[in-house]
């Protein structure tokens, strides 16, 4: 029985469903919310509950094994074909380099494709995905608070960086207000609502007391979607209410001294106008714009395939040495920009799976923002603003490169995927 075979039997409408497999599914979901941020890689424990459960799969014997009624969607394979190119890709780029450790974070992008189709064939209930990932918001955004305002850190970070924490936090908050539109047609709908509500406004504290700037510039495309998915149904006097509302929270947080949210605010200008006029270049925002401005550099020298990991390290320092960058901004890794950075090191081919990786799905999801069918809708308004949400990221943070950002990207596209093609194979 060849792996293609035993995969084809395991999404095939003939085999029977399994309810303890459902039931595992839904459980490893929710645990993918809920503790993705309150505890020490708590955003891995349901992603290897949810692999442990597709290879088991594997080696469980069907009754049937020559069943082939079940195709994959067209839309499905491109997903895959998403996470193949740029798990293999980076990985084989790095491992060349860098020997098996080279793989380790493109690795979980292929890990994610078993899950993907164990999700397509056993989807989570939708209430335990939209009760984990506010539940997982509204820990985020209390540990934060806790920490910021009790124990008086300068920036919350949880158990990640700050700037992992904070826009992981921001994404859980906005995924809540994802998951709305399934809310209302609950028959519980007021007590989803609140919740997801409650999870969608701490999770963007959280963000907003870990101080990462950085997540805070793609909210106006964030809400760009959350418009294209529900505001248009919305009386003009809610939307008016919920941007006040919005604002209003926004402008108090940013008034109270507690939160040093508005001493964020005014050294990113400061970082801005010193690097502008020359006179300071080593300030959280000036260092990136020296990597950038390295970076670029090495990029026309070899546009192709890039530098290399320790290419660009040894390549960059040099530059900081010549003085054509600041010797601090030539110390770090990586340029503090994920495309940027896939440029430097990977050239043109890392840059285009990078471009694959979030521009597939996006182009997927977001056919069904105005889907007739509230489950449907809401699966497919997340499904797009994860990778949204990550080139926002992106911008000031070399995110996938941290264990955090690979993991939550890989594994939850793998479930708002499945969950949103197998809802489609039902209501369609």
């Amino acid at each position: 029985m060849t792996l293609v075979r035993l995969v084809i039997c395991m999404l095939s409408p003939n085999v029977p469903r399994s309810e303890p497999l459902s039931h595992v599914t839904s459980l490893a979901v929710f645990l993918m919310g809920v503790l993705a941020l309150v505890m020490p890689s708590g955003y891995s424990i349901g992603p290897v509950l949810l692999l442990l459960a597709s290879t088991a799969l594997l080696f469980k014997r069907f009754k049937c094994f020559k069943c082939s009624s079940f195709v994959l969607l067209s839309q499905d394979r491109w997903i895959i074909v998403a996470l193949v190119a740029y798990g293999l890709v980076v990985g084989v780029m790095s491992a060349v380099e860098l020997g098996s450790r080279g793989f380790d974070r493109p690795l979980r992008f292929l890990l994610a494709i078993p899950v993907l189709l164990l999700i397509l064939r056993y989807p989570p209930r939708l209430s335990w995905l939209w009760g984990g990932v506010a539940l997982g918001a509204i820990g985020a955004g209390s540990l934060a608070l806790w920490l910021k305002l009790v124990e008086g850190v300068a920036r919350a970070s949880g158990f990640l960086h700050a700037i992992q924490f904070g826009n992981l936090s921001m994404l859980m908050g906005v995924l809540c207000f994802a998951g709305l539109g399934w809310a209302v047609v609950q028959r519980q709908r007021h007590v989803w609502v609140a919740l997801l509500l409650l999870g969608a406004l701490l999770g963007m504290l959280g963000s907003l007391m870990s101080g990462s700037r950085g997540g805070w510039v793609g909210l106006p495309v964030v809400g760009y979607v959350l418009y294209r998915g529900y505001g248009r149904q919305l009386p003009m006097a809610v939307k008016v209410g919920a941007v006040g509302a919005v604002l209003t929270l926004f402008a108090a947080v940013y008034l109270l001294p507690q939160t040093g949210v508005q001493q964020r605010v005014e050294a990113a200008v400061s970082d801005i106008s010193h690097y502008v006029a020359g006179t300071k270049t080593e300030t959280s925002l000036g260092l990136r714009f020296e990597m950038w401005r390295g970076a670029a550099q090495l990029i026309a020298e070899r546009p192709l395939l890039g530098w290399g990991e320790a290419g660009y390290r040894e390549a960059l320092g040099e530059l900081g040495e010549q003085g054509v960058i600041s010797p601090v901004a030539a110390e770090f890794g990586h340029a503090h920009n994920e495309f940027i950075d896939a440029f430097a090191k990977r050239g043109l081919v890392g840059l285009a799976v990078l471009l694959m990786l979030y521009m597939i799905p996006m182009r997927m999801f977001s056919p069904s923002l105005s889907h007739p069918d509230l489950p449907t809708r809401s699966l497919a308004v997340a499904g797009t603003l994860l990778p949204v949400a990550f080139i926002d990221f992106g911008l000031s943070q070399t995110f996938l490169a941290h264990n955090s950002g690979a993991t939550f990207y890989a594994f939850w596209l793998a479930v708002l995927w499945g969950s949103y093609s197998a809802r489609r194979r039902i209501v369609s």
